[in-house]
């Protein structure tokens, strides 16, 4: 049986590796900020699907995440998931390999 993940399993790449990744390797990136961040500017052929929700009482997690992310990557996929400081990215990161799809 697999190990549970957790934010310190997760690998951070800079911009350089990330694009050489994008560029030579087949990977997709998700942009998991809020929709807002995501129109202000994101990477050319980024799909955005947000962790987090901007309400009045502040940010949200996203409940279906995992099952939105789902219906677009398949479980072979390979995936950068990023945002602005890498915080969300990283739970988003986690949630995603401890899904029991991906």
């Amino acid at each position: 049986m697999d190990m549970k993940k957790d934010h310190q399993d997760v690998v951070t790449l800079d911009v350089h590796a990330t694009k050489d990744l994008l560029d030579s390797s087949g990977y997709n990136y998700l942009d998991v900020r809020t929709v807002e961040e995501f129109n202000k500017s994101h990477v050319e052929n980024a799909i955005n699907v947000p962790y987090l929700f901007s309400t009045e009482e502040g940010r949200v997690k996203n409940p279906d995440f995992v099952n939105q992310v789902e219906a677009i990557y398949k479980s072979e996929d390979h995936l950068i998931v990023a945002c602005n400081a890498g915080g969300r990215s990283s739970r988003a990161w986690v949630d995603l390999h401890n899904s029991v799809s991906l």
